[in-house]
């Protein structure tokens, strides 16, 4: 009877049974098996993993697990340089740009708010979300933890907050975005560019109040819409700074 000794890292455990959260534990072989199998079998979803160490040497996911196998499993890396033992994807998981399952649309006008390339509808189907996440490099976020365990696709995220605003902070820390955050910078609508723009260059679509009280204003370069200075800027403004300032981020 043959045995592997795994133990997964940070918020790996998520995924797991309780039994096997925070600790090594030893699992049954019986039958060949690559360590990326062998570890979406325990639940966790291989766009999760960017570490995999057997018996203290870094391994890609193809690696065919032996009996007596020491496995250790890390999530991404924010804050250490792990390029010389990086050894499963030829470029950085992390990007800058996401597509969203259909569950995550106020996460979607977050993202774009905050200037993040960000693309969503709420008929994609799950073909579509993992080809556009292989195809274009888009970090695929979710809350369906099966769609990140299809082959092909390399960069993902499972969501785990429900609400909408924590979800955002939530993305913001795991992917380390403070830095890159644009207010208004994109669209969202249709996740077009967002310029400021000459009020006389679009006085002749503004109602006659916004006309009156308002001289500042923004367009988006795509589908047209005009943005300005109302309610909804202030809540943004609001809402970057508790962003910046989180102390949980």
């Amino acid at each position: 009877m043959s045995f592997v000794a795994l133990r997964f890292y940070a918020e790996l455990n998520d995924f797991l049974r309780d039994a096997h959260k925070m600790t090594q534990f030893k699992l049954e072989l019986n039958r060949r098996t690559s360590v990326k199998d062998l570890i979406e079998s325990l639940g966790v979803p291989h766009t999760e993993v960017e570490i995999i160490l057997a018996n203290g040497k870094s391994v890609d996911f193809s690696y065919i697990v032996e009996d007596e196998d020491d496995i250790s499993v890390y999530p991404m890396f924010e804050s250490v340089d792990i390029t010389p033992i990086l050894k499963l994807r030829d470029t950085p998981l992390r990007q800058t740009s996401f597509v969203l399952d259909c569950h995550l649309g106020r996460l979607a006008r977050y993202l774009r708010q905050f200037g993040f390339d960000t693309l969503y509808r709420n008929d994609y189907a799950d073909d579509e979300l993992a080809r556009i996440s292989a195809e274009t490099n888009r970090i695929l976020l979710t809350r369906d933890r099966s769609l990140l365990k299809r082959s092909i696709i390399t960069h993902g995220y499972f969501i785990r907050e429900s609400d909408p605003r924590k979800q955002l902070d939530e993305v913001v820390r795991r992917f380390d975005l403070k830095d890159q955050i644009v207010p208004f910078g994109r669209c969202t609508r249709c996740n077009g560019s967002v310029k400021l723009v000459n009020k006389q260059d679009i006085v002749d679509r503004l109602e006659p109040k916004t006309r009156l009280y308002y001289d500042t204003f923004w367009q988006c370069t795509s589908c047209g819409q005009v943005y300005w200075e109302g309610s909804h800027v202030k809540h943004m403004i609001k809402l970057t700074d508790e962003v910046l300032n989180s102390d949980s981020i």
